[in-house]
C-alpha cells in the first residue's frame, strides 16, 4: 500500500522552493478546487484554491523574504473522529527575513522561525481537502520585538524537534493506534483536577501517563517547560486559576502514527474567564480555544508535547486586540 503522506509532504515542501513566485500548477495538484483553510485569527476561513493561495501561502512568502519550511514533525493516519478520512499532521516553522508585514503583524527586517501546527484532510487522489491551522503570531510578535503581554510564563523558545529526530514521515516505529490510546486515556483523566493543588489522577508517578522526564513545548505566551511540577508551575496553575470550569477534548481529529499521537478542536476548549489571565483581569465571558497538541510516546509513556493555542483569538474574546496594540 503507498503512504499516502507522501503527497502532502512534498507539495507542502514545494510551496516555497520554486523562486519567489507560488506556482499555480503545483497547488492545482496539491489543492482540491473546493479546499477550505481554518486558520488562526485574524485570517481565520478561506474557501476555495484561490482564496486559500491568496489568503494564507501568498503573505506568507510576502513578508519572510525567501521564505523556506521546516518540519519538525509531519505525521499522518486515519482519523478516530468525525469527518472521518486520512490526515497528515505536522509541527513547522516557516524561516525567513521578517520584511513585511504579516496579518497585521509590523516587520523586524531580522531573521524569524515562524511556528505553525497544521492538520490536513487527505483525499484518495493525495490531494488535500480540509486544513486546521495555527501559527503563533504572538510567538513572532515577540521574535520582533513586540510582545504585547507583561510577563512569560516558561521558558520562551524555539520549538526543538523530537529528541530521537524520527518525527518526519516516521517508519518502523510503534503502533500508532497503541500511542494514541495512551494520549487519549490521559486526556480523559486529565479534565478532572484538585483545586488546590492542580493535580488530576493518573498523570505521574510509576503507572502515570507522562514520564518523568516529561518536555512540554507550549504557544507564545506560555513558553516551555519540564517535568510535571514545571508543567503546573508554568502553565497549568495560571490557566485553571482563569478557567477553573474549562472543558476540552472536542476534537475533530484524532491520529496516531508510530511513536507519536496528534490531536485538535476547533474550537476544543470552553470555559468561563473568571480569574486574571496574562495581564487580562477576568471578564466572566464564556470563551472558547482552539487547541493543537502533538506527542511522542516511548515505553509506554508520554515524553514530549508540543502545543499550539490561537492565543490571539482568545484575547480577542476577552476584549484585547493584540495586533492593534503594536
Amino acid at each position: 500500500m503507498s503512504d499516502f503522506r507522501q503527497s502532502p509532504y512534498r507539495f507542502l515542501n514545494s510551496v516555497f522552493s520554486e523562486g519567489e513566485a507560488l506556482d499555480n500548477d503545483l497547488f492545482v495538484n496539491g489543492l482540491t478546487e473546493n479546499v477550505t483553510f481554518d486558520v488562526a485569527y485574524p485570517v481565520n476561513r478561506l474557501t476555495g484554491r484561490s482564496e486559500v493561495m491568496d489568503g494564507f501561502f501568498a503573505p506568507i512568502s510576502k513578508a519572510l523574504s525567501h521564505v523556506r519550511r521546516r518540519d519538525e514533525l509531519f505525521i499522518g493516519g486515519p482519523n478516530r473522529r468525525a469527518p472521518g478520512g486520512h490526515w497528515v499532521t505536522s509541527v513547522c516553522h516557516y524561516v525567513g527575513n521578517f520584511d513585511a508585514p504579516l496579518f497585521g503583524i509590523k516587520p523586524s527586517g531580522h531573521l524569524v522561525f515562524l511556528r505553525a501546527g497544521e492538520f490536513y484532510r487527505v483525499e484518495a487522489d493525495g490531494r488535500i481537502s480540509e486544513a486546521k491551522i495555527i501559527v503563533d503570531l504572538l510567538d513572532l510578535m515577540r521574535q520582533a520585538g513586540r510582545f504585547p503581554l507583561p510577563n512569560m510564563l516558561g521558558t520562551e523558545m524555539l520549538f526543538p524537534g523530537p529528541a530521537t529526530h524520527d518525527g518526519v514521515l516516521p517508519t518502523g516505529q510503534a503502533d500508532g493506534e497503541e500511542t494514541l490510546d495512551l494520549c487519549e486515556a490521559m486526556l480523559a483523566d486529565l479534565k478532572a483536577y484538585d483545586p488546590e493543588t492542580f493535580s488530576s489522577k493518573g498523570q505521574t508517578g510509576q503507572d502515570g501517563y507522562w514520564h518523568d522526564d516529561m518536555l512540554w513545548y507550549g504557544p507564545g505566551g506560555i513558553g516551555s517547560n519540564y517535568r510535571w511540577s514545571g508543567f503546573e508551575k508554568d502553565h497549568r496553575a495560571d490557566f485553571l486559576t482563569a478557567f477553573p470550569d474549562r472543558v476540552g477534548g472536542d476534537h475533530y481529529c484524532r491520529i496516531g502514527d508510530g511513536n507519536y499521537a496528534a490531536v485538535s478542536g476547533w474550537p476544543s476548549m470552553t470555559m468561563t474567564h473568571k480569574g486574571d489571565y496574562l495581564g487580562v483581569p477576568a471578564t466572566n465571558r464564556q470563551l472558547t480555544l482552539r487547541v493543537m497538541d502533538f506527542y511522542r510516546c516511548a515505553g509506554g509513556k508520554i515524553m514530549e508535547n508540543w502545543v499550539l493555542l490561537d492565543y490571539l483569538e482568545l484575547f480577542q474574546q476577552m476584549g484585547r486586540d493584540l495586533i492593534s496594540e503594536q
